[in-house]
């Protein structure tokens, strides 16, 4: 099957949930958390389908590998700042785990993206 756009992408779509996702979750932060925990949340939801599109787009394999594990970086890094949050207090009333089995999901197929390119 041919894929004619990055929107075609189940896993971009996947991210595209994500971000909003992301985003109804930092909106019950504490004020405090604005520039914090809420801004860098924010960015690395944002950079996974940003990165998907861009590697897509730039034509050659390669480059498409190099973006794609970028988003996965992302990911990690989204993991990582979902995990901070559970453990902490102050986001204990926060429901995470749609965003969680997300995340991990899009790694996946990220992962296995990343393998089947470089073949």
């Amino acid at each position: 099957m041919k894929i004619n756009s990055h929107k075609e992408l189940l896993v971009w779509k996947k991210s595209m949930v994500l971000v909003k996702i992301v985003y109804l979750i930092t909106e019950q932060f504490p004020k405090e958390e604005l520039y914090g925990l809420s801004s860098q949340m924010q960015q690395a939801a944002v950079a996974i389908p940003s990165n998907i599109a861009e590697g897509y787009l730039r034509g050659h394999r390669k480059e498409y590998v190099q973006f794609l594990s970028i988003a996965l970086g992302s990911a990690a890094e989204l993991e990582t700042q979902l995990l901070i949050c559970k453990s902490l207090p102050k986001f204990s009333k926060i429901n995470l785990s749609e965003a969680e089995s997300l995340v991990i999901e899009i790694m996946k197929m990220l992962y296995v993206m990343i393998e089947r390119i470089k073949e």
